[in-house]
């Protein structure tokens, strides 16, 4: 047992040395004092993570099956360091001989491809792997597939040259993006939590939100939103902030699966929360081709709107249940109190997003927002201290460790985009895809949904994206939709997959925290995000509601975007001060809708619609106080 304890502090150390080293080496990179082609950040960026992955999973107290993997677990540890060196040794040879490679690169360039589909599949689960594994194969077995699938197929050792020797296939935008954005993105991310943020975001929320019905659900809804503008990711945010709402939203009233349902749609919505919006949306800038402000800009209102609808949500829901106010978590602070101990938190996020509206480049503005956080930490003790800098490192570890699914998801993604690259698979599948709508936008875009919505199901939220981004998005363009709301249209539903049955990621998580029924929260989650559903469609009609137009266009379609879900939400629930009829809901529906579609004719449908309905309950041989 002794010996056990040693093996396992070893590696706990090795874990922690890995993961400050690889956190360090981007800081400096980023900050100019390290000057490194992208091909080496890259490079150095998956070996770490690969490395990691492995030894993670080599835990020395371990029994029964999963002891006999420790050696394994080590062995493949070896093999991604081993490989990466090796690659970091050679690539700029491989590259100025315009891609000659020999046999040991070959060797070495499917150690590498097996390394990621391995590391793929401990990361995130079984489905990528299998995803990834079945694209590897279409280069063999093409020239035997019938139809659109045919392909007369590549050389095997141009095609692993291309995926793991050169700076496209696995070391593409996928892995560019996770070894930059995302990675900046997570340790800024860490930093906030290990000095405080998350404690001061609550507070904020609970004393924001006190005293109104429904107080713990709009503080959940508010936490989840200023926490998921930081993680981009609905599990880690249901994981992290579920902790602290759930159980208040159980003691106020809620039952446990509405309160897991409400913080797994929360957390969804998240991820479409600009700053930062997951990997996808990082992604989505370098594929479309325009600074990342732009996709902010694009994903603002949609995902506002889909908060305001959540709030609504969850306020009718306390009003039909019967759910008082309760009394306030933090008891009498004032806001002035709590938004003054917040200083160090807020000042560094304000000045994330300013930098990038300004132009900053989002890996620039995430570093010197983390400078910031520890200059404003220093100003408010006064102190230097080895605590300070224990938790300098503890937030780059965590920040780091973060980042690990995220890599292996990019890096598996990175295969599946190179093999559509190179055999040219990508091209026949939007020609199929258009041929099977007609050409027509919104058949398409029904299409597009579901393709979304399954693939997200088993797949992280980034593959996702990237196979209909590579795949579906340039048919869709083809089809004369605009490709930046082509590509806001995968997202949404890549995104709004976590919480679709029968596989919602983000109604497991939060149906373990809330220890409710996971089917019971799935499709309750699912009914109280129906808006998410509506949304991408909806800004496919009204561009305004992705901030393209006149200023008049983008407040008409805001104004009326808000009336129109508060009528869907009004519908999901069943009540406006009162149990709504089948028929109501309906009724109210179509008016929701019809607001939330951009246009002067619509909006005086759907305000024509929603008065009548009041009317008719106002007159009506039963009357209800409605107005």
């Amino acid at each position: 047992m002794p010996q056990v304890e040693t093996l396992n502090a070893l590696r706990t150390r090795s874990i922690g040395a890995l993961a400050l080293a690889l956190g360090l080496f981007h800081l400096a990179n980023v900050s100019g004092l390290l000057v490194l082609s992208t091909m080496v950040v890259r490079a150095v960026h998956l070996t770490v993570m690969l490395s990691l992955i492995f030894l993670l999973a080599a835990d020395p107290a371990a029994s029964g099956r999963r002891k006999s993997g420790i050696w394994l677990s080590i062995l493949l540890f070896c093999a991604a360091m081993g490989s990466g060196i090796y690659l970091l040794a050679r690539w700029e040879d491989i590259a100025f001989s315009g891609g000659a490679t020999t046999t040991t690169d070959i060797v070495v360039g499917v150690m590498i491809i097996l390394l990621v589909v391995e590391a793929a599949r401990r990361a995130t689960g079984n489905f990528l792997a299998v995803i990834t594994a079945v694209f590897l194969a279409y280069p063999l077995v093409s020239p035997w597939l019938p139809g659109v699938l045919y392909g007369r197929g590549v050389r095997i050792e141009s095609a692993i040259s291309f995926l793991s020797l050169s700076g496209q296939g696995i070391y593409g935008i996928p892995i560019g993006v996770a070894s930059t954005y995302i990675i900046l993105f997570t340790i800024f991310g860490a930093f906030l939590s290990e000095f405080g943020a998350g404690g001061f975001f609550f507070r904020f929320s609970t004393v924001l939100t006190r005293g109104m019905t429904a107080a713990s659900a709009k503080t959940a809804v508010v936490f989840s939103t200023l926490l998921g503008m930081i993680s981009g990711s609905a599990a880690g945010n249901v994981a992290v902030t579920g902790s602290f709402t759930i159980p208040v939203m159980k003691r106020e009233g809620y039952r446990p699966h509405q309160a897991g349902a409400i913080e797994a749609v929360v957390s969804t919505g998240g991820q479409i929360m600009p700053p930062v919006m997951g990997a996808a949306a990082f992604i989505m800038a370098e594929i479309v081709g325009t600074p990342y402000v732009n996709i902010m800009k694009a994903g603002l209102m949609p995902a506002l709107l889909f908060f305001v609808s959540v709030l609504v949500v969850v306020h009718l829901q306390a009003l039909k249940s019967g759910i008082r106010p309760g009394e306030p978590e933090t008891g009498g602070e004032p806001m002035s109190k709590t938004l003054f101990s917040g200083v160090p938190f807020v000042v560094p996020f304000i000045a994330l997003v300013g930098m990038m509206i300004a132009g900053y480049s989002p890996v620039k503005a995430s570093f010197y927002a983390i400078a910031l956080l520890l200059g404003l930490h220093l100003l408010w003790t006064r102190a230097i201290s080895m605590e300070l800098f224990r938790k300098f490192g503890r937030a780059v570890v965590a920040g780091v460790r973060s980042a690990i699914p995220i890599s292996a998801a990019c890096a598996a993604a990175g295969i599946i985009s190179g093999i559509l690259s190179v055999t040219g698979l990508g091209s026949k599948l939007s020609i199929f895809f258009i041929s099977m709508s007609g050409g027509v936008p919104v058949v398409g875009l029904f299409l597009t949904m579901v393709a979304a919505i399954i693939l997200g199901m088993g797949l992280p939220t980034t593959a996702a994206y990237l196979i209909l981004a590579t795949v579906v998005a340039p048919a869709l363009a083809e089809m004369g939709i605009p490709l930046l709301t082509a590509h806001m249209f995968v997202f949404f539903f890549g995104c709004v997959s976590t919480i679709t049955p029968p596989v919602a990621l983000a109604s497991y998580v939060a149906a373990g925290v809330a220890d409710a029924d996971v089917n019971r929260v799935g499709w309750t989650a699912f009914r109280y995000g129906l808006v998410c559903y509506l949304l991408p469609f909806a800004f496919f009609y009204g561009p305004a509601l992705l901030a393209e137009g006149t200023l008049l266009a983008i407040g008409s379609t805001a104004a009326s975007g808000v009336l129109g879900v508060f009528f869907l939400a009004a519908a999901i629930v069943g009540y406006l001060r009162e149990d709504l009829a089948a028929v109501e809901r309906v009724w109210i529906t179509l008016a929701g809708i019809a607001l939330l579609d951009q246009g002067f004719a619509t909006d005086l449908l759907g305000l024509a619609v929603a008065g009548l309905w009041l009317l008719y309950n106002r007159f009506a041989a039963r009357p209800r106080n409605l107005v």
